[in-house]
């Protein structure tokens, strides 16, 4: 063979080693929203059933995830419910993190900065108790809908009283509509159509591979570089179902799953500047690139939701 030949034969195969290295370097931090369940039949038993599924999919695939709570859904009929604390615990026994979601999941953007400061205190006294048995205590905050204020005065204020009680934000770099397809998996379930659940858990997980190589491209635009990805999803049966696909098709894009705190490592979540005051609640990247002044074409591509799913979740 001839040198040239043998050279060039070399480099690429050099090439593609540092390709697929650069590619098995991917990290991910699966976050979880709404605890402890999200679902349209409210029963114990349906409650207890997605709690033990979804964590015991985490374990199995060994992800360090975080879980955000809701406690106002601890209550039932203004008494707190010793059988929703423990759908927490199950998570804290599993070794997985509990973080403030609010206590009623309001909006900044409806309510005073007070009102949602009151609500951040209100909502970590019991998850505050809980963990304590386990050495643990709630040290991240997750904005409901991703709202962090309409102007950056309120939002600055708002970060200066989480540092004042020890949260730190929690960022969403891959945001998406599960809660969407998660809707239209309770119609399907209520109605017992075992063919069309099928197809949502098809469909979505589509969207969600889909989604990834969309952030993915958006990173590497915006910054040059993929960063570590911080995942949204919710507690809900779709993702009790599908989690354990899910979990594959996210190592097959050559993730390895970290926790909150080592994917906020990161430099970008310290370094890109956020001036972002938008009405919508929308990933990290595209805060980023909006205050850089990325406009149009650099945000096509976003994958949409399928008609059918419309349809279905639509349907109650």
């Amino acid at each position: 063979m001839k040198p040239l030949k043998i050279f060039i034969l070399l480099l690429i195969h050099h090439v593609a080693i540092a390709q697929s290295s650069e590619y098995n370097q991917r990290e991910v931090a699966v976050t979880i929203d709404d605890l402890p369940v999200v679902t349209r039949r409210p029963t114990p038993e349906v409650r207890q059933n997605i709690t033990q599924r979804l964590v015991k999919a985490l374990v199995e695939n060994e992800v360090p995830a975080i879980g955000f709570v809701n406690e106002s859904k601890l209550y039932k009929f203004n008494r707190l419910n010793s059988a929703r604390v423990d759908l927490l615990r199950q998570w804290l026994e599993a070794g997985l993190e509990l973080g403030n979601h609010t206590y009623s999941h309001p909006s900044l953007h409806k309510i005073s900065l007070a009102e949602y400061q009151q609500e951040i205190l209100r909502g970590e006294k019991i998850t505050r108790e809980i963990c304590e048995p386990y050495g643990k205590s709630p040290v991240y905050f997750r904005h409901p809908f991703l709202h962090t204020g309409r102007s950056v005065e309120i939002r600055d204020s708002l970060l200066h009283f989480l540092d004042e009680h020890d949260y730190q934000v929690a960022p969403v770099s891959v945001d998406n509509a599960d809660y969407w397809f998660a809707a239209a998996y309770e119609r399907t379930i209520i109605d017992e159509d075992t063919a069309m659940q099928q197809q949502v858990r098809e469909a979505y997980l589509k969207y969600m591979e889909d989604y990834f190589a969309y952030y993915e491209r958006q990173s590497e635009m915006l910054l040059g570089r993929e960063i570590a990805q911080i995942l949204l999803l919710h507690a809900n049966a779709l993702n009790a179902d599908t989690f354990d696909d899910l979990a594959n098709m996210i190592r097959e894009r050559g993730y390895t799953f970290v926790s909150l705190a080592e994917a906020l490592e990161d430099t970008a979540y310290r370094t890109q500047e956020d001036t972002f005051t938008g009405k919508g609640g929308i990933s990290w990247i595209h805060r980023w690139a909006l205050t850089q002044g990325k406009q149009g074409d650099f945000f096509k591509g976003e994958p949409t939701v399928p008609a059918f799913i419309d349809d279905l979740a639509n349907s109650f």
